[in-house]
């Protein structure tokens, strides 16, 4: 990895779960290639590990009950110490 690479930081999303639409599949839990996602009491996801997300979109995509979506979140302002 670069220096250039390491200084600039990756993207970040957020994950907004809608527990009013959502049936405890639990297809965003299995198939989550990052693990965001971990079941609660009820079986439905909680996200568990939200710095984890790349984006892909599978779970958002692929849930039957539209209850997930994902967005970028915007770059953290810095700043600079005087």
């Amino acid at each position: 990895m670069t220096a250039k690479a390491k200084e600039k930081p990756g993207r970040r999303y957020s994950q907004t779960i809608f527990y009013d639409w959502c049936k405890a599949c639990g297809i965003c839990i299995a198939f989550c290639p990052q693990e965001v996602f971990r079941p609660n009491k009820q079986g439905k996801p909680v996200v568990a590990q939200p710095d984890q997300c790349t984006g892909c979109g599978f779970c958002e995509i692929h849930c039957p009950d539209f209850a997930i979506t994902i967005a970028e979140r915007p770059p953290q302002q810095h700043k600079e110490k005087s």
